[in-house]
């Protein structure tokens, strides 16, 4: 199982960065001319559950080509976050950066030249010079940077910020993601003010190989443009596709298509991408990973009904990911080349989902 005691994990986790012009009680050190970097998102303050991951991003002005952001998080010592064997995280063209972190009581980041090796660990941060470019540090924000949900006895935190995703900007609204009285979450599509606001949940913590397991309601009527995906993201995997595997609820605007798909990014290469017909009512969809093989099934009903009857399975043994600092996530969103586009809204159910390592 990959969620560990973070004595044993921390080793294996390397770079988010920190940065803070905005915040009190941050600090940025710098050459008299050189670059700046600026934190947009700061993650909390918190110690209590090693394991824990968030989202942290900045952006960076004046940066030389080639520069890059190396992330640490202060839990006694500083710590390199993600991941001690990706130490990088990667500049944008506009100078932006994002990646995922451990949480502690502080979070800096350093830009660095292309010689710089970082270490695993540190009792203190460099100063600017020679390799070392600028840094800042800040400490951890008072409360989440986005609102969270329980679900099936996890923590999810819930997007609060656009995204392309659908080839598309899509909006994103916290009040499209909530729990019913019965313990089901309800994802939404929704209109306001005539624009249309999409929902996405991601697992706060990252499990690596297993079974995962999602048991969703009727998705079959879905209008052609609306995508219901079950995936998985590591901001730190760009030499993995970002460690994206995902089921999708989608006929991706052409309504005579099959509605549903397995993926194993890249998406455009045509063995990484299996096509098959969700039925109506509740189905269960599932995917076991393992080293070098990714077998996914959907089953119409629950896995334990006597009368279970599989719908699709797929087994992918080329580009599967090794695990990473990935995280779960489902989002509801509107595809933006569907020839015609989604005019009023959608929800998608899921009763339950399940980890077994």
């Amino acid at each position: 199982m990959k969620v560990k005691i973070f004595a044993n994990r921390i080793h294996k986790h390397a770079g988010l960065l920190i940065v803070c012009i905005f915040f009190a009680g941050c600090h940025l050190q710098r050459t008299a001319s050189g670059p700046t970097i600026k934190l947009t998102r700061v993650p909390q303050a918190a110690l209590s559950d090693p394991n824990k991951l968030d989202i942290i991003q900045g952006k960076v002005e004046g940066a030389r080509q080639g520069q890059q952001i190396v992330l640490y998080v202060k839990t006694g010592a500083w710590w390199i976050q993600p991941l001690s064997d990706a130490p990088f995280t990667k500049l944008q063209p506009d100078g932006s950066w994002i990646n995922s972190t451990h949480l502690g009581s502080e979070y800096a980041a350093l830009l660095v030249d292309p010689t710089y090796r970082p270490s695993t660990t540190l009792t203190a941060l460099p100063n600017p010079g020679d390799a070392v470019v600028a840094v800042a540090t800040v400490k951890g924000a008072d409360s989440p940077p986005s609102p969270t949900l329980r679900f099936s006895g996890y923590e999810w935190r819930i997007r609060n910020a656009p995204s392309s995703r659908g080839d598309t900007m899509n909006l994103y609204d916290p009040s499209n993601a909530w729990t019913d009285d019965k313990g089901a979450l309800h994802l939404r599509i929704a209109k306001q003010d005539d624009k249309l606001t999409c929902a996405e949940v991601a697992l706060t913590h990252s499990f690596g190989y297993g079974t995962y397991s999602f048991v969703v309601r009727d998705t079959s009527q879905l209008e052609p443009s609306v995508v219901f995906s079950m995936f998985t993201w590591d901001y730190a995997g760009h030499d993995q596709n970002n460690r994206e595997m995902d089921i999708e609820i989608s006929r991706w605007g052409d309504p005579a298509s099959k509605n549903a798909q397995y993926v194993v990014q890249p998406f455009y290469v045509a063995a990484n991408v299996a096509r098959f017909t969700v039925p109506a009512g509740v189905v269960t969809y599932s995917w076991k990973w393992e080293p070098g093989r990714l077998s996914c099934k959907t089953i119409k009903g629950l896995i334990s009904d006597r009368d279970a009857k599989v719908v699709s399975e797929h087994v992918f043994t080329s580009g599967v990911p090794s695990p990473g600092v990935e995280s779960v996530r489902m989002a509801l969103f509107s595809y933006g080349k569907a020839p015609s586009l989604l005019q009023n809204g959608a929800e998608v159910v899921i009763e339950k989902f399940e980890y077994v390592p």
